[in-house]
């Protein structure tokens, strides 16, 4: 048991030193639009990459995850509030899916 204490204090430690770091070391105002703009969508970017895999497989078949998909994204790009976008996305997903079985 006293593995998993220790393996949890690393976790730790790494996330604190991933988010302490950047604070402690850049200590100048970012200059470079390139720079600025690649951190800017990183955040973006890596909740997109963790998200998707799960819409894929949230359901059980494949195309109502990609219709319920394919809904939000029409809504969020009307730019939809939060809630309605996965309301519907739910709700799109919900009824293909009642079609296929």
């Amino acid at each position: 048991m006293s593995r998993v204490y220790l393996y949890i204090l690393l976790m730790a430690g790494v996330t604190y030193l991933i988010r302490a770091l950047p604070l402690t070391l850049i200590r100048k105002e970012i200059k470079s639009p390139f720079i600025k703009s690649f951190l800017y969508y990183v955040p973006y970017a890596t909740l997109a990459a963790m998200t998707f895999p799960g819409i894929l497989s949230a359901t059980d078949h494949l195309y109502s995850a990609i219709a319920g998909f394919a809904v939000a994204l029409i809504l969020a790009f009307e730019k939809k509030s939060l809630l309605t976008v996965a309301g519907f996305a739910c709700i799109t997903a919900f009824v293909v899916e009642l079609f296929l079985r």
